[in-house]
């Protein structure tokens, strides 16, 4: 028989439930981040994985990776809120970005990044290239200018003073004495193009994703701080959690000790956070 002062199931299940709530939410897991982030194809994937996402997981995010195939998309997703950093691109070439597609974005921290080099599958050294030889660079200007000053420091042609990096072309050659081809196209497309042309200059993410080693290359760019890749964020977010974090990351011990640790990535111009000797011994 049933005692008349009982409480029926539901009002019984209820009491318990209540009665657990607090034990619950003092042991429970705190809620967990999402850090969508997005990369081109090259390396700056993996070094994020290796050096930065562990850092981050410990603080309680989760990273989502989102890849592009386009220069223009990682930024229009930064802009929309779609992702909330990306790691693929210099500062000229985000002011450009910025200027051309009115986006605000700014960058937070630089990153280890290999620079753009001349590749050739024909030829074993600068001494060998003939004249007229068909050189393929990246069509976007900044990166086009980037590679015309390769082509100019080998000192097979001369740019006209004072020309515009933000939209340089082979119309700015004030001289071509070695009669050179330079046939633009899309920077991811340049690996390819070594089938066809005597030579391509290639940036340096691209390379590495195609598998070419930097000490494969007939010469490096002399690669200057606006040209060190970055993490962009929105200028609204630069000072948010998220971007701090992503900071401290990539500035800490541990990152330089990862990055420093894989041999893949010798050859890298590394960001002035890094140790003095470390910088030293990466230069191009």
């Amino acid at each position: 028989m049933t005692h008349a002062l009982a409480l029926p199931r539901r009002a019984l299940v209820a009491s318990l439930l209540a009665a657990a709530l607090p034990l619950m939410a003092q042991t429970a897991t705190p809620a967990t981040d999402i850090l969508r982030v997005g990369f081109m194809p090259g390396p700056y994937r993996d070094a994020f994985r290796i050096g930065i996402e562990p850092q981050l997981k410990r603080q309680g995010y989760e990273v989502q990776y989102v890849e592009f195939s386009q220069g223009v998309q990682p930024n229009d997703a930064v802009e929309r809120g779609q992702i909330h950093a990306n790691i693929f691109q210099h500062s000229v070439y985000l002011e450009a970005s910025n200027q051309r597609q009115k986006f605000d974005l700014v960058p937070i921290v630089h990153v280890p990044t290999p620079p753009m080099g001349l590749y050739s599958k024909r030829w074993k050294s600068l001494a060998e290239v003939p004249d007229g030889a068909t050189v393929t660079v990246p069509s976007d200007p900044v990166n086009t200018a980037r590679a015309l000053r390769i082509l100019e420091a080998a000192g097979w042609l001369t740019l006209k003073p004072g020309v515009d990096a933000a939209s340089v072309s082979e119309r700015d050659l004030a001289s071509n004495p070695k009669k050179l081809k330079i046939v633009p196209l899309d920077a991811a497309q340049a690996p390819r193009s070594l089938d066809d042309a005597d030579l391509a200059a290639i940036q340096g993410n691209f390379a590495v994703a195609y598998g070419l080693k930097l000490t494969e290359s007939l010469k490096l760019e002399a690669m200057t701080l606006p040209y060190v890749n970055v993490v962009a964020v929105k200028r609204s977010q630069q000072n948010a959690k998220f971007a701090k974090d992503i900071v401290a990351a990539y500035q800490s011990p541990q990152f330089q000790q990862a990055f420093e640790a894989n041999p893949v990535w010798k050859g890298y111009r590394l960001p002035d956070y890094f140790k003095p000797s470390s910088v030293a011994t990466a230069k191009p």
